[in-house]
């Protein structure tokens, strides 16, 4: 029935839908991560970056989009090869060879158990660490690394309170006509220019020494300007505040151990709910690749062949998958606020596929294959030619 010794046939099916969910998901994958892309554009043209380093920032959000889709491809492949296979009579042909329902399904459940394992080892280690990589590298970014990609004659922002002006660099590395424009500090703006400088790092913070130079401020209070003049001077070219300067972690980057058990240093108890649901979901959204493929498969497999085609079956399997992903979004919104529900998000995530295959199971243990061993008549069945209509059977002695 689901046994699993792949055949000739299996290998057939399996090559389509392997094929087919690799081009889907890659295709799928690429279109978001464009779209997605667009919003590090600003960041990276603003602070004077290279495009190696906005392939390298957006792609480590590849994973979090493929572990998002993939159970979705496989529905919509699943749907489309086989539905295709039934349009070419493919799947009448396989049934008059002698094979059950379960085991024409069978080349989808092993693709679908692929897609399940996948999607477990994007959850649990590759997402979290990539997406932790991609914190890193914008934090880093943002604060730190365009400092030191200053330009000749151009006004560079460095963060979104500060913009460095360089009029020259020498080749040892001085910096020549310096302005500093430091918004960092709401009530006191400055505006620092100095005749030289040097770029350099302290404890991976970016720093610029500057020389023979005057710092200007406008009292809010009294509007007077306030010019110091300095002999040496340095500016921290990297956000000032603790709040800039210290990253807290995201859920989405933590491993499941910390989202069961956070630390309560970093994470309020009021806060507890979402990461507990953050966890579940993890370990459950693989299990939808299954069960999609499970409601694909019966919508194509349990009605009878038409000539025509038929739409309502595999537009109520789309209907079905779209209602399961939207039902799955009220879930964690409700169980994030009362923790007691979380295993609804586990039911929302099998039942799907437990109630399809056990409607495929029983279409398969009640229509056993023709040839199936301890089918009723089977052997009698196997054996059976096909008669013209009107043609005598052959005398036994002949």
């Amino acid at each position: 029935m689901f046994a699993f010794p792949a055949s000739r046939l299996d290998r057939y099916v399996m090559r389509q839908l392997l094929g087919a969910l690799l081009a889907t998901t890659g295709g799928l994958a690429a279109l978001i991560w464009l779209t997605q892309s667009l919003r590090f554009v600003g960041l990276v043209v603003d602070r004077g970056l290279s495009l190696r380093v906005f392939l390298q920032l957006t792609g480590l959000l590849i994973p979090g989009f493929i572990a998002v889709i993939l159970p979705l491809t496989t529905f919509l492949v699943t749907q489309f090869i086989y539905n295709r296979l039934s349009g070419d009579r493919e799947i009448t042909v396989m049934q008059a060879a002698g094979l059950s329902p379960g085991a024409i399904a069978r080349p989808a459940l092993m693709a679908a158990s692929l897609s399940v394992v996948l999607c477990y080892a994007l959850n649990v280690w590759i997402v979290p660490a990539s997406y932790h990589a991609f914190r890193e590298y914008e934090f880093e970014i943002r604060n730190k690394m365009a400092a030191f990609l200053l330009q000749d004659g151009v006004f560079t922002r460095v963060s979104d309170t500060m913009t460095v002006y360089v009029r020259s660099r020498d080749p040892d590395g001085t910096l020549r006509g310096i302005l500093v424009e430091d918004d960092r500090q709401k009530n006191s703006r400055a505006t620092i220019i100095a005749e030289h400088g040097t770029l350099g790092t302290v404890g991976d913070t970016p720093r610029v020494v500057l020389y023979n130079g005057s710092r200007e401020e406008i009292d809010r209070k009294t509007g007077r300007l306030n010019v110091l003049t300095f002999k040496r001077n340095t500016v921290d070219l990297a956000s000032s505040s603790k709040s800039d300067d210290q990253r807290y972690a995201d859920a989405a980057e933590m491993s499941i151990g910390e989202l069961l058990h956070p630390d309560p240093r970093v994470v309020m108890d009021r806060d507890r709910g979402k990461f507990a649901v953050e966890a579940h979901r993890r370990l459950s959204a693989p299990l939808t690749a299954l069960s999609f493929a499970l409601v694909a498969l019966v919508g194509v497999l349990m009605g009878g062949f038409s000539r025509h085609g038929n739409v309502v079956r595999p537009l109520v399997a789309i209907l079905v998958v779209v209602g399961v992903v939207a039902l799955g979004l009220v879930v964690q919104n409700i169980a994030a606020r009362s923790p007691a529900l979380i295993p609804l998000v586990w039911l929302q995530a099998t039942l799907p596929g437990l109630i399809c295959g056990w409607v495929l199971l029983r279409s398969t243990l009640r229509d056993p294959a023709p040839g199936a061993a301890g089918g009723p008549g089977s052997a009698a069945r196997g054996r059976r030619e096909p008669s013209m209509p009107g043609a005598r059977p052959a005398a036994r002695g002949a």
